[in-house]
This record gives structure tokens, C-alpha cells and sequence, in this order.
């Protein structure tokens, strides 16, 4: 069974290429191609057309890749959104990250690189180069240094949230409901400043409370 995956894409020439590329990889097959935000959500209408991975680019006419991953992030948050863009602006790629893309690509990567990130986002949730996750790590440096106290169970929720379990596996192990797990999110979430798993795994690191 092969992963689905969609581009959405205004270049219809690189939109084709990515296409032919993505349907070359052994674990992947493009669904179809979209060139803006609007077109996919309304593409997304009919259930059969939502994929596993949305690889979004960031500038596009209508609807651009920014407001599209948010509009997904709220309306489809079980739909993966890998980034590819040429844009190397720090602030632009921190509101991408943050409006739910679980990666950030340049367009001049290398084919494998972009498999595997594909591939990554799709079996752990996210991916990202050592210079997004520097960038990451700068973004949080940067926020005002505050004391925060967590509770032992919470910095136990914390470093399984850091492996590939799904929440009701680690629901499992802390022998805790799925519902009071989400409680921990929750509160984890806002107590720290976050909106993202991904989130939680950089502050996880930096913080020296989970080493990869």
C-alpha cells in the first residue's frame, strides 16, 4: 500500500516534475495536483481526495501555502503538511511551521532527501533539516526565559511524547485514560507556549529532558 499525496503547486511545469518524482518513490503515489489553497480545500469537499501528505508550496495567487496549512491544521488536522518552497526567510518558515506544517523543504533539495522526508512526516509526524531545527531552537531562545515547573507526571508525558507512540499508546503506559492524556497535552500546551508536538520535541531538547 502506497501513501497518498498531494501538491499543491502554481508552476504547473514543476507541479508536473514533482509529480513524476513523488510517483517514483516506493512508498508514495501523487492522488492529483492543485494550484492554490482554495482549489485543495475545495478538492477536500469530497472525502475520497483527501491524502495522507499535502506538499505545499508557499507562494501561490488565491490562497497561499501559510493560510492553507492553518485552514487544514483547523479543518483536517489528521492531514500531514510537508512545506517545499524557495522562500529561506526565517520568519516566513517559523509562520509556516507554526500555522502546522510538519516540515520545511527548499526546492533545490536532493530526491532523496525529499523521500525521506516524506517518509518521515507520514510514520513519525514530522521532519526537519539541522538548519530548520537550529532555527527552531533560536525561535524559542529568543521568547522571554521564565520559570516553569512541571510536574513528574507531566515530564513523563513529555518524554513519550517525544517517541513515535500515539497518544492512546502512552495513555497505555502511564496507565492513564486517552481523555486525561489529552488533559496533560492540553495543559502542557498552554503552560508552555505551545501549539505543536513538534513543539513540545524542540522545547523537549533544548530543555535536556529528552535526548534524541
Amino acid at each position: 500500500m502506497k501513501y497518498s499525496v498531494v501538491i499543491v503547486e502554481d508552476h504547473i511545469l514543476l507541479s508536473q516534475a514533482l509529480s513524476g518524482l513523488v510517483n517514483g518513490f516506493a512508498k508514495f503515489k501523487i492522488l492529483y495536483i492543485c494550484k492554490n489553497g482554495k482549489e485543495l480545500l475545495t478538492r477536500f469537499k469530497d472525502p475520497k481526495n483527501i491524502p495522507d501528505v499535502v506538499l505545499m508550496d508557499i507562494n501561490m495567487p488565491i490562497m497561499n501555502g501559510i493560510e492553507t496549512t492553518a485552514a487544514l491544521k483547523d479543518q483536517y488536522p489528521h492531514v500531514k503538511v510537508l512545506a517545499l518552497s524557495v522562500e529561506e526567510d526565517e520568519n516566513t518558515i517559523l509562520k509556516m511551521l507554526r500555522a502546522g506544517a510538519k516540515g520545511y523543504l527548499l526546492k533545490d533539495t536532493e530526491k532523496s532527501i525529499l523521500e525521506n522526508a516524506l517518509l518521515q512526516v507520514q510514520e513519525t509526524g514530522f521532519y526537519h533539516t539541522k538548519d530548520v531545527t537550529k532555527l527552531l531552537l533560536g525561535s524559542l531562545n529568543k521568547k522571554e526565559e521564565k520559570s516553569i515547573a512541571l510536574k513528574d507526571r507531566e515530564i513523563e508525558f513529555i518524554k513519550h511524547a517525544c517517541t513515535e507512540k500515539t497518544y492512546k499508546e502512552i495513555a497505555n503506559d502511564m496507565c492513564l485514560s486517552p481523555k486525561t492524556i489529552e488533559g496533560y497535552r492540553d495543559s502542557i500546551f498552554e503552560k508552555l507556549g505551545l501549539k505543536n508536538r513538534t513543539g513540545l520535541v524542540i522545547y523537549a531538547i533544548k530543555s535536556k529532558l529528552f535526548v534524541p
